[in-house]
């Protein structure tokens, strides 16, 4: 009986991780690496209990079983804290391959010879700057995964970035920095980085650090703030969507208790979205996730109230749910958890502009440098970006602030929301290890707290 559930709950995922980043720094290469990382993982369920290994990668059948049989044995030994009644995990049976194909790879010299001519660019263009940096990357994961019960899988994600970071002084000689990101699926190849289209943003980053050499101090308190898509997609991230993860709800997030509570206005919707929205692909495409779950969008917040969680095997068989495809793994060494995919407030129906218009005494909040958010929704983000918004009109550049409060407070507060929707892939969502993951949304009007002098 408990050899049959063994071979059920065996799943040996081959993994293949390749990266690129290169950074240069006022003309300066100062970063060239290309890494590559293949391994093979085991997983096993035992008696209640996971047993992981995990190998780099040959080819030859003998490591294969070694490598799962060291599974099973790392099952049997955590058997030894205690007896844990076994849980009726859903079976997977996902066959299917999504394998991305992109343009050929640049290679290493034209990488270099673009990243020389944005810096040439800016050096003409920009004289009293004081320094210019561009750091491009890419990534492939490609995972072939097996399961005992039929599953047999192929899942890939490719995505490519392109950041900036223009360096200027303000008008007391202190440094202050613009920085901006692009980002798509596929390769350094795929995505647009060339001169032509960086120069309309290089411009009006340039503008933007002007703008701040003259900066005031936000007013620290309550006020009116309209987030940009990148401050809205990171409050939906960071403080909805990690409490939306069913493991962390197991482990006490407060939304345990606020399943079909209202937790946000009713012009707020937020889904984590599996592989296509609006008809097109998304930038983070999980088809199926690395347990060998079809992988299904999660609609976790609906006309404001609280609806759903993201899941792995685990977690759903604990809750009574079905699984949704959101157990992800990094590195070829790595276990899955519940991670998100691409997680997004949906648009509305109101424009920006119209929703600065409306705004008497507030701030306009642009971009962020890092958050944090705990299991309560509690937040606090840096933001980089802002102006003030006085009468309905952008007025002075503000310097670095933070923003701050409840989630479930700001969102509840939210009175317009754009109808435009932008995404971006560019970074990593980090819990015990890092992810790729999308976000996603429009822009937000709301209520919240901003830190002063």
């Amino acid at each position: 009986m408990t050899s049959n559930l063994v071979r059920q709950e065996l799943e040996t995922r081959q993994h293949e991780l390749r990266r690129t980043r290169m950074l240069m720094v006022d003309g300066n290469l100062t970063v060239n690496l290309r890494t590559v990382q293949q391994g093979l993982s085991a997983r096993a369920y035992l008696d209640g209990y996971w047993g992981f290994a995990s190998a780099p990668l040959v080819a030859s059948a003998a490591e294969r079983e070694r490598v799962q049989n060291q599974a099973l044995d790392n099952a049997r030994a955590m058997a030894r804290f205690g007896s844990r009644s076994a849980l009726a995990l859903p079976e997977t049976h996902y066959v299917g391959r999504h394998a991305y194909i992109g343009r050929a790879p640049l290679s290493p010299t034209e990488c270099n010879q673009r990243l020389a001519e944005l810096h040439a660019y800016c050096k003409q263009h920009y004289p009293g700057l004081r320094s210019a940096r561009f750091l491009i990357g890419d990534e492939h994961h490609a995972k072939q995964l097996r399961t005992a019960a039929g599953g047999d899988s192929l899942a890939s994600i490719q995505r490519a970035a392109c950041m900036f970071t223009l360096v200027g002084e303000d008008a007391d000689g202190a440094p202050i920095e613009v920085d901006e990101v692009l980002s798509g699926k596929g390769s350094l190849a795929d995505l647009d980085w060339s001169l032509q289209t960086l120069a309309p943003l290089l411009d009006r980053v340039h503008d933007h650090l002007q703008a701040k050499r003259h900066a005031v101090s936000a007013r620290g308190g309550q006020h009116t703030v309209v987030l940009a898509p990148e401050l809205a997609g990171m409050l939906a991230h960071e403080a909805m969507g990690h409490p939306c993860e069913a493991d962390l709800v197991i482990g006490g997030a407060v939304t345990a208790s606020l399943v079909g509570q209202p937790v946000a206005s009713e012009l707020v919707s937020m889904v984590d979205i599996a592989h296509t929205w609006n008809g097109a692909e998304v930038m983070s495409p999980v088809y199926v996730d690395d347990e060998g779950t079809p992988a299904r969008d999660v609609v976790l917040i609906d006309r404001g109230r609280l609806t759903d969680f993201m899941h792995s095997r685990e977690t759903a068989a604990r809750l009574g749910h079905a699984p949704t495809g959101n157990a992800r793994a990094y590195n070829p060494n790595d276990e899955p958890l519940v991670r998100m995919r691409n997680t997004a407030i949906l648009p509305g129906s109101s424009k920006l502009s119209q929703m600065i218009e409306g705004v008497d005494d507030g701030y306009l909040l642009m971009k962020t440098g890092n958050g944090q958010a705990d299991s309560t929704t509690e937040f606090m983000f840096g933001v980089t970006l802002a102006y003030e918004i006085r009468a309905g009109k952008i007025g002075r550049a503000v310097r670095n602030t933070t923003l701050s409060g409840s989630a479930i407070k700001v969102l509840r507060s939210v009175d317009a929301v754009s109808d435009d929707m932008h995404w971006s892939c560019a970074g990593y969502c980090g819990k015990k290890q890092p992810m790729v993951v999308a976000m996603g949304g429009p822009a937000l009007r709301a209520r919240a707290h901003l830190g002063g002098e």
